[in-house]
C-alpha cells in the first residue's frame, strides 16, 4: 500500500462564468475539477468514499452551501469542505466553520490562498482514506500489526503461520530488535486450536536469577524460606495453550535444563513438589540473536536449541520490506495520541520521503515511535530537515532505493532486473559498483 496522493476537486458553482475560469485555473495545477452548477447535482455523485475535497459557493438556488454542508456531514463528517463567500456573508461563513467546515475564502480571494488550503484538504482527506482501507484490512484480516502488508516477505510469512498455526511442533521465532516476535507469536497462537487457552508471555532476561525457577516452574507451600502459599508457574499456567519465552538466549543454565524437561517430556515439577504434572502446550521461543553462535560461545545448550529449532521463523525488518511502510505507518498513527488541537498534521512529501529513505534499525518499535512524535506535531519539522541536502545526494539515495527494491523483488535476478529498470548491462553494475550492493546478497 503507498500514501494516496489525492488531487479531485467537487466545485459547485451556480455561475457559470466563475466556474469554468476557477475550474480552469485550478486544471493548471495539476488538479482534477469536478464542476456541478448545484448542489443537488453534487449530491448525486458524491458519497462517503469521495476521493477529493469539496469547494462550493455559500449562496446558491435550491440547496445553498451550509445545506450542502449538513448533507455532507450526514455522508460523511471527515469529508472536507471549503466555502466561496461573499464579503457580507463572512458571519454565516463562521458559523458554518462551526458547523464542521474546513475552511472559507471570501471573494474576491488571491487563488494562493484557495489553493494552500485546498492542498491541506487534501493531504488530510488521503490520510482519512488512508486509515479507513488500513482498518477495513486489519478488520477483514485479523492481522497483528507485524504482519500487515503486501511485500514478497511478509506474504510468504503470513503463509507460513497459516500453514503451521495448528501443528503440535514448537517454533523458534528469529528476527531483529523491534520487528513484531511478540506479535508472530500470538498470531501463531490465534490461528490454531489453543487459541481459547491461555497465551503466556516470558521475558527470560526480566528475572533475576533467584526468581526465575520459581516464575517459571512454580513452587509448593513451604519450598523455600518466604514460600507462605502454593506458586502456579508460567509453565503450567499455559496448559493446553501456548508458552512464549522471549530472549530464549538470556535463560540461566539451570532454567535452560528444566525447561530442556519440559520440551521432552511435556511435564513440570515446582520447587518442592513430590511429582512432576503433566502439561499440555505449545512452547513459542524467540532470540534477536543468532542462537547458532549462543551455543558456540556456551550461553545457550545445544540440545535445548535444537528441541526449540523444529521450526523456524524469520521476520524481515523493515529495511527488506520496505513497501509495507506507508500501511504500517498509516496504522500506527490511527491509533496515536493526538496533540491538544485534536488535529493529526498532515503527511508531507518529506514525510513521505523519510518514511521510505529512513533505514529503520529499530524496525516497527522505531516507526512506532516516530508516529506517535508525528501525530503530538513533534516531527514536522525534523523529517525536512534530514532531507535539506543537495539535489546531487537526493537523487542518489533515490536511485540507491530503487535498486535495492528491484534486486529484493527480483531475489538477485540480474537479467530480470536488466528488463525491468531497462538499462544497459554495463550501466547497471556500474551503479551497483557506485552503491556498493551485490546481486548475491539478494538471493535467498
Amino acid at each position: 500500500m503507498d500514501f494516496s496522493r489525492l488531487n479531485t476537486v467537487a466545485l459547485i458553482e451556480d455561475d457559470t462564468d466563475f466556474r469554468a475560469a476557477l475550474a480552469e485555473r485550478l486544471e493548471v495545477e495539476d488538479l482534477v475539477v469536478r464542476p456541478y452548477r448545484s448542489a443537488e447535482a453534487a449530491l448525486t455523485d458524491i458519497d462517503a468514499d469521495f476521493p477529493g475535497v469539496i469547494v462550493t459557493d455559500l449562496r446558491m438556488p435550491g440547496l445553498d452551501g451550509r445545506q450542502l454542508l449538513n448533507r455532507i456531514q450526514g455522508l460523511d463528517p471527515a469529508l472536507p469542505v471549503i466555502l466561496i463567500t461573499g464579503h457580507g456573508d463572512i458571519a454565516d461563513a463562521v458559523a458554518a466553520m462551526r458547523d464542521g467546515a474546513y475552511d472559507f475564502v471570501a471573494k474576491p480571494f488571491p487563488f494562493d490562498r484557495l489553493h494552500d488550503s485546498l492542498k491541506r484538504a487534501l493531504e488530510k482527506r488521503a490520510l482519512v482514506l488512508d486509515n479507513r482501507r488500513l482498518t477495513a484490512l486489519s478488520t477483514e484480516a485479523g492481522l497483528e500489526l507485524p504482519l500487515l502488508g503486501e511485500s514478497r516477505a511478509i506474504r510468504s510469512l503470513r503463509a507460513t503461520i497459516a500453514q503451521i498455526a495448528d501443528a503440535r511442533m514448537d517454533v523458534l521465532i528469529e528476527g531483529e530488535t523491534g520487528v513484531g516476535k511478540e506479535a508472530v507469536a500470538r498470531a501463531l497462537h490465534s490461528g490454531g486450536r489453543r487459541r481459547l487457552h491461555p497465551f503466556v508471555a516470558v521475558n527470560c532476561g526480566a528475572f533475576p536469577d533467584g526468581l526465575i525457577e520459581s516464575e517459571m516452574f512454580g513452587h509448593e507451600l513451604g519450598a523455600f524460606a518466604g514460600a507462605l502459599r502454593r506458586h502456579v508457574g508460567h509453565v503450567e499456567r499455559a496448559h493446553n495453550g501456548s508458552l512464549y519465552l522471549d530472549a530464549v538466549e538470556s535463560m540461566p543454565p539451570a532454567v535452560q535444563v528444566r525447561m530442556l524437561r519440559v520440551l521432552e517430556e511435556r511435564e513440570v515439577q515446582p520447587i518442592g513438589a513430590q511429582e512432576p504434572r503433566i502439561v499440555d502446550l505449545r512452547v513459542l521461543a524467540s532470540s534477536a540473536e543468532d542462537l547458532e553462535a549462543a551455543v558456540a560461545d556456551g550461553r545457550v545448550r545445544q540440545d535445548l536449541y535444537y528441541r526449540l529449532n523444529v521450526v523456524r521463523l524469520r521476520i524481515p525488518p523493515l529495511r527488506e520490506r520496505r513497501e509495507d511502510i506507508p500501511l504500517l505507518f498509516a496504522s500506527l498513527l490511527a491509533r496515536a495520541p493526538v496533540g491538544a488541537d485534536g488535529l493529526v498534521p498532515p503527511i508531507t512529501d518529506a514525510v513521505r520521503a523519510r518514511l521510505l529513505e529512513h533505514p529503520w534499525p529499530g524496525n516497527i518499535r522505531e516507526l512506532s515511535h516516530f508516529a506517535h512524535r508525528f501525530a503530538l506535531g513533534l516531527e514536522n519539522h525534523g523529517a525536512a530537515e534530514e532531507l535539506d541536502c543537495g539535489l546531487a545526494e537526493r537523487v542518489a539515495r533515490f536511485e540507491n532505493r530503487i535498486l535495492r527494491d528491484t534486486l529484493r523483488a527480483l531475489e538477485g535476478d540480474v537479467a530480470q532486473t536488466l528488463m525491468q529498470l531497462k538499462i544497459p548491462r554495463k550501466t547497471l553494475y556500474d551503479k551497483l559498483k557506485r552503491h556498493g550492493l551485490k546481486p548475491s546478497d539478494f538471493r535467498p
